[in-house]
């Protein structure tokens, strides 16, 4: 398909799509929920039924997965779509409509607009709010609405189409690496694109070959057995929140660097690495701004090399109450919840051992849980350390075969995009390179302004429409 070719089939599709989208958007979907999935997976199934694709759902360790495959020719090459369907937990009283499931759209100011303005224009500045609207159902129906209109245009691809729909990715997909190992044959494939994940802050359409994996940390502070009254015992019982933020000070300097030893060892970014950034859009001042920030952490020169590097988070912490539940108690502990981005160079393991080792520096104790009696007595300072690793980091190489495939597609697809090496975030996608050794690459869509696993989660539509286009020109793409 040409690009103009391209450009009049997405617009004559694209109010059926949103309208498509909206009632996918209706169905819940939090992967802790086992009928929640299964509703989703009878959905998706239907889709791809219509679209002429063969479907297959595969359970593994007890979890629900859907598989769909258009043999165009067994001799050709195959290319694996990865789909995230599920989506964060949701607070429906911290959005602003009824229901994150009752997707709404809102002009650039904030003002509801009615679905039936659609039959007479679409704004490409006007925003769909709801739970999953760009993490990830946007990018899946763009890419579902791509297969529509080569169906409808009666285009073939020129590769055989595999897809894997994951409903736990918000979990970190538990059973995705025991999936792939138990169904290496059926997933087999040259290449894997992923539909999901935030475009660049420039907003411009978006390739990412590499992602970062992830580690989390759970740091339990104890103080006395039980919450004390801080009238009768301030002065004497010590405080295991101050013993908290004098752990978590110690791990970053001002400047946003971490000061665990060996945190950095083995990144390095190279003269062409540099280039690579200095070609991607960035206004940070306008990104501070936007961010509400007066300054960034120094840890990359650009946002783009901060990426590359990985980061240390403490991404909540409790002790005791606040708000109108405050009450005058010294606490019995204080908790810190931790995550670890890794990058390639950085093995999950290890860097858990080094803030383990680290904490252990302060003066701490580390207990499995609770401290006994003898241990409070014994020690000064006492903390559980609970850890997980989640998803391996992985980094594709940008000047390769599916590189320059993609490249091609894109220049008939939008007037310019970005390729960017690694993307901060997190996906489940190592298992799939390392057991299916082939090459992955991230196709974004969503803004990078879209409240992304927060209240008031949505997508842009112009950026919706060029998801199309991107999938459409991906999809028709010769390989």
């Amino acid at each position: 398909m040409t690009k103009p070719q391209i450009e009049a089939s997405v617009d004559q599709s694209l109010k059926g799509s949103l309208l498509t989208f909206r009632d996918f958007l209706a169905l819940p979907n939090d992967g802790g929920y086992p009928e929640q999935i299964d509703a989703n997976l009878r959905w998706c199934d239907k889709a791809f039924t219509d679209l002429g694709f063969e479907t297959q759902k595969i359970v593994s360790r007890g979890v629900s997965h859907l598989y769909a495959q258009k043999v165009i020719d067994p001799n050709k090459k195959s290319v694996l779509f990865y789909l995230q369907i599920d989506g964060q937990p949701v607070d429906s009283s911290a959005w602003n409509q009824p229901s994150p499931f009752r997707a709404v759209i809102k002009d650039k100011n904030g003002k509801l607009v009615d679905w039936k303005s659609l039959d007479t224009a679409i704004d490409p500045d006007d925003k769909i709010f709801a739970r999953s609207a760009s993490d990830s159902k946007g990018p899946a129906s763009c890419f579902m609405t791509a297969l529509k209109i080569m169906q409808e245009k009666g285009v073939a691809a020129d590769f055989n189409i595999k897809v894997i729909m994951d409903f736990q990715e918000e979990m970190s997909s538990p059973t995705i690496a025991q999936l792939v190992q138990d169904h290496r044959e059926l997933l087999a494939a040259d290449r894997l694109l992923i539909m999901d994940g935030t475009r660049h802050i420039s907003n411009l359409p978006t390739l990412t070959f590499g992602a970062r994996g992830i580690a989390t940390i759970t740091l339990t502070v104890f103080g006395a057995k039980e919450n004390l009254h801080s009238g009768q015992y301030g002065n004497y019982a010590p405080n295991p929140a101050f013993a908290l933020a004098r752990i978590l000070a110690s791990m970053k300097d001002k400047d946003g660097r971490v000061l665990i030893d060996g945190f950095y060892e083995g990144i390095k970014i190279s003269d062409a690495d540099k280039k690579i950034f200095a070609a991607i859009p960035e206004d940070l001042p306008e990104l501070d701004q936007r961010l509400g920030i007066n300054q960034a952490e120094k840890v990359g020169e650009t946002y783009e090399e901060s990426m590359q590097f990985p980061s240390l988070n403490v991404r909540g912490m409790r002790s005791g109450w606040v708000g109108k539940e405050v009450r005058t108690i010294i606490p019995s502990t204080a908790v810190a919840e931790i995550d670890i981005r890794l990058v390639p160079e950085t093995e999950g393991q290890r860097m858990v051992d080094l803030v383990r080792k680290h904490i252990e520096a302060q003066g701490v104790t580390l207990t499995r849980s609770v401290p006994t009696d003898a241990e409070r007595a014994k020690y000064p300072l006492l903390a559980s350390f609970d850890y997980r690793i989640g998803t391996k980091p992985f980094r594709t190489d940008i000047d390769s075969d599916i590189g320059h495939w993609l490249d091609k597609a894109m220049t008939r697809a939008v007037e310019k995009h970005v390729n960017i090496r690694a993307t901060g975030g997190s996906q489940p996608m190592a298992t799939f390179i390392e057991t299916l050794e082939l090459p992955a690459v991230s196709i974004r869509i969503p803004n990078p302004d879209n409240n992304i696993h927060g209240p008031n989660e949505n997508i842009r539509i112009g950026n919706f429409r060029e998801g199309i286009k991107m999938c459409l020109a991906v999809l028709t793409e010769k390989l």
